[in-house]
């Protein structure tokens, strides 16, 4: 099954405004889900960079979103722990929370990934993206994505 993630500050393939990166406020945008199956416990959320010179590079880990959620406003706070019961990994630049394209040159590919799981996930914050998808395997019950660009 397949999830149907959008966001109001870009389209799928679009590019991503500047507002959302390392050059201005450097804040995560709203993101808003639906289709969804039955016997959601809880959400995580990965946003990579595929197009990093050095590999891979990850941007945001949370998880742990409630299974009633279907959409986080943008500017989430970089916290371990959020009020709606989220817990932040740690992303590669060392850090809580959402970091903002930043590509050191040419245009970059930036991944949102949703995960609809049918557990929560016994993590701490600061996990890796590795950890994370490691406990997630074998309880994802859909998943989906959205791809936006960035050029500097």
């Amino acid at each position: 099954m397949e999830i149907k993630l959008t966001s109001s500050a870009f389209s799928e393939g679009g590019m991503i405004p500047k507002h959302y990166t390392c050059d201005a406020e450097d804040v995560s945008p709203d993101l808003s889900w639906s289709g969804l199956p039955e016997g959601i416990k809880s959400f995580a959320l990965i946003c990579d960079d595929p197009d990093a010179p050095m590999g891979t590079w990850v941007h945001w880990v949370l998880f742990n979103l409630p299974a009633n959620l279907t959409a986080l406003p943008a500017a989430i706070p970089p916290d371990k722990n959020l009020a709606n019961g989220g817990v932040h990994g740690k992303n590669d630049f060392g850090r809580l929370g959402y970091g903002g394209p930043c590509p050191p040159g040419g245009t970059h590919r930036y991944y949102f990934k949703l995960y609809a799981l049918d557990v929560q996930l016994n993590l701490e914050s600061g996990t890796t993206k590795a950890k994370l998808l490691e406990a997630m395997r074998g309880h994802v019950l859909a998943e989906g994505q959205l791809m936006g660009k960035y050029k500097r």
